[in-house]
């Protein structure tokens, strides 16, 4: 199996202070975690190592625009969200891009949504496909939430999913291990940098 770059996308989903940072809205929750795991390290790594082998680069971010644009609350999750919106507006310094993953490459796109899925709510499956894109390569924050969403989703939208599994984590590594082999089933299944780096550079 060889990926072949100009096909291939990495999605990198969440990576906001936010999700990542001690006094973000979920630091409490996952900059533990995150910092223990030494993800960032390796996932700001293999973007760089994707971009330079010719792959797309694909930041979803959690926003929620004043009018709640897609917001719906109709799980606990939404709801807590939705009642600390102010913390995830587009502007906000909680919504930003931590800054180990600030520096982008000019063709890198950033796609805000109100969704668990990054492909939700959102012209980003439209765009991947009129690009030619049909492989995503899923990092980010938390595994078992908006990583196992979005794998899930662009899996039944019809795209070939790899979650990149050194270059995620969640509030647990049990919880990490056993949302990972969820996704063995219902993606394309695992691989981790070196992998994919292999299949898009062989």
């Amino acid at each position: 199996m060889a990926l072949i770059p100009a096909h291939t996308a990495v999605l990198a989903l969440h990576w906001q202070v936010n999700v990542i940072e001690p006094g973000g809205f979920f630091g409490p929750l996952l900059s533990g975690p995150v910092e223990q795991s030494g993800v960032v390290k390796r996932a700001t790594r293999f973007h760089a190592d994707a971009r330079t082998a010719g792959a797309a680069i694909v930041y979803t971010r959690f926003t929620i625009p004043e009018d709640e644009g897609g917001l719906v609350r109709n799980t606990g999750f939404m709801n807590a969200v939705g009642d600390a919106q102010e913390n995830f507006r587009p502007d906000a310094p909680g919504s930003a891009l931590i800054a180990a993953m600030a520096s982008q490459g000019e063709d890198d796109r950033v796609v805000d949504n109100q969704k668990l899925s990054g492909l939700a709510g959102n012209d980003l499956p439209t765009d991947l496909t009129l690009r030619g894109i049909n492989t995503l390569l899923v990092t980010g924050v938390a595994t078992n939430l908006t990583v196992e969403q979005t794998a899930r989703h662009a899996t039944d939208l019809g795209f070939t999913v790899h979650v990149v599994a050194d270059c995620v984590a969640a509030a647990s590594p049990e919880v990490h291990e056993s949302s990972l082999a969820n996704l063995d089933l219902t993606t394309a299944g695992r691989l981790n940098a070196d992998e994919a780096l292999g299949l898009l550079t062989g």
